[in-house]
């Protein structure tokens, strides 16, 4: 079931995106068609499903959080451009294909995940339908967990950290890189649709426990998985010399941590009282994944 689901989530949001993304022109055809070409370049969207059924787990029952869905799925795009630069961790490869700084340049791809966060913001304020305080609110959210409190601040200290890696300063890079973008979807999709202030914390909650089991488990994948099912290179944190929390705990003791973290997340979803299984065979699907 959680297969079709997101097939179908991931239709409309498609969809949704073709029409968001900015149009080319005879000036700026380069950075559109590279931004277009990451953006369709095969990811489970996520990040948008975890926002539009948190939005429709506290009363949303159409479409007009899609905007917004849309609006972080361009941030997290960006974000993965930016990543595979060679002044980051310089990977040739993402899902299958070339990395965008391969097919179009350095420069391209640079600006490419610029426009793509700039617009990003202007795209979600054009959602529709729904209170303006609420949009204004969740894009409040939304702007701190994407920047240096958030998903930068991981990177940050990912990127520049002098200290030799322990696993508190693991756990709060994996809870900003990572995981604050999944806070985001599932804290906003709350926001848009009115929460409660306590809906809110275990929604942040929910979102933090499935953050840090899915960077764990893409430390696993990087030094056990298969890099054709995974669509880009394994050992990359090794050839990067970054430590990871396997290095620290190892496989077996990161598998528990992340399904002690993954039964975290399910008992506050069965402490919501709206339709959450959805929510649930999704946070299943993410402890299972294999790429």
């Amino acid at each position: 079931m959680i297969e079709l689901a997101l097939k179908n989530y991931c239709e409309k949001i498609d969809k949704r995106l073709d029409i968001l993304l900015p149009a080319s022109s005879q000036y700026y055809k380069a950075v559109s068609e590279a931004a277009r070409y990451s953006v369709f370049a095969g990811g489970k969207r996520i990040r948008p499903v975890i926002l539009l059924e948190f939005y429709k787990l506290f009363g949303g029952d159409d479409d007009c959080a899609y905007n917004f869905a849309c609006a972080v799925e361009m941030i997290h795009t960006y974000s993965l451009i930016h990543d595979d630069l060679p002044c980051m961790d310089n990977d040739d490869m993402r899902r299958g294909k070339p990395s965008n700084h391969k097919k179009y340049g350095e420069a391209m791809a640079l600006l490419a995940g610029d426009a793509l966060l700039t617009e990003s913001f202007g795209v979600a304020s054009r959602t529709l339908g729904i209170e303006p305080e609420r949009i204004v609110r969740a894009l409040g959210f939304l702007s701190k967990n994407a920047g240096i409190d958030g998903m930068i601040g991981g990177q940050v200290i990912d990127t520049c950290s002098g200290e030799p890696a322990t696993e508190e300063i693991l756990k709060k890079t994996y809870l900003l890189k990572t995981g604050a973008l999944i806070k985001a979807s599932a804290v906003c999709g709350a926001i848009l649709a009115g929460a409660t202030d306590r809906e809110l914390e275990m929604a942040a909650e929910y979102a933090e426990c499935v953050g840090m089991a899915f960077q764990i488990i893409d430390d696993i994948l990087d030094c056990s998985g298969d890099e054709k099912t995974l669509g880009k290179p394994v050992g990359s944190d090794k050839k990067n010399s970054k430590t990871t929390m396997v290095d620290l705990l190892g496989v077996e003791r990161c598998r528990a941590l992340c399904k002690d973290l993954t039964d975290r997340a399910m008992g506050i979803l069965s402490d919501f009282e709206g339709e959450t299984d959805l929510l649930k065979e999704l946070t299943e699907y993410l402890l299972k994944r294999n790429y």
